[in-house]
């Protein structure tokens, strides 16, 4: 019911590294007065609801598509590539300016300044090829992470159905329901737990966990009521 392929993988487009949690996937509190008055507003819930989600879900799957096709077709697309963040980033404007302005002022004038001289000494290929090396290897290590997250993704659904397929022939009707569900289950609170983690997930309790478990009937009210002491969106738990 929803992509295990690319769910992980969202995290490759962010820095992991980073303790806190952007303001659209995390949730709120405020305290009120103080003392004994003092009381914990509800947390908000900013993080992107069902229907956000399977937008974003949607163009997932078109960018996985895109494997497939011609490397000049791939080229040619704008959304779920980086052209976006370059031709937004100030920095690149400001280098590409600066360097069109010395390339403008070196055919104004008729001589050579002592800084140019200065250049023709050093070596700035090495420079050159340490930053193409520095490149290539960065786009291997986030490849090969992709693809470590990819397999651990399939590699989980892939054990729950071999888990349901021997509980269903192995265990009575009543014990092989409820553990597939509560697999399920847990399955899916492990993408809400990534919240607690690196920089989050677009994935909420509210509008991720809570809708596939009113749909699927996967816990019970007295189950989650067991479950409820264990805070879903922040702690590491879940995950």
């Amino acid at each position: 019911f929803f992509s295990m392929t690319t769910t992980l993988t969202w995290h490759n487009h962010c820095a992991i590294n980073k303790p806190t949690l952007p303001s659209r996937y995390c949730t709120m509190s405020k305290t009120v007065a103080s003392g004994a008055d003092a009381f914990v507003e509800p947390r908000k819930e900013t993080r992107p609801d069902f229907k956000e989600l399977k937008s974003i879900e949607k163009e997932r799957r078109e960018i996985l598509l895109r494997a497939e096709l011609p490397f000049w077709r791939i080229l040619m697309f704008w959304s779920g590539t980086c052209l976006k963040e370059i031709a937004t980033d100030s920095l690149v404007w400001t280098t590409l300016i600066i360097y069109i302005g010395i390339r403008i002022y070196a055919n104004i004038v008729d001589y050579v300044p002592d800084s140019v001289e200065l250049l023709q000494k050093t070596n700035v290929g090495i420079l050159g090829g340490f930053l193409s090396f520095f490149l290539v290897l960065f786009v291997n290590q986030t490849n090969g992470r992709f693809l470590e997250m990819y397999g651990f993704s399939k590699a989980c659904s892939g054990r729950i159905q071999d888990v349901a397929g021997l509980a269903k022939t192995q265990l009575p009707i009543e014990v092989a329901d409820r553990l597939v569900r509560h697999f399920n289950a847990a399955h899916i609170a492990g993408y809400v737990g990534l919240n607690a983690i690196g920089q989050g997930s677009p994935y909420s309790k509210t509008y991720f966990f809570d809708h596939y478990n009113e749909e699927a009937k996967l816990l019970t009210p007295a189950e989650m009521k067991e479950i409820s002491r264990h805070d879903m969106d922040n702690s590491g738990l879940c995950m």
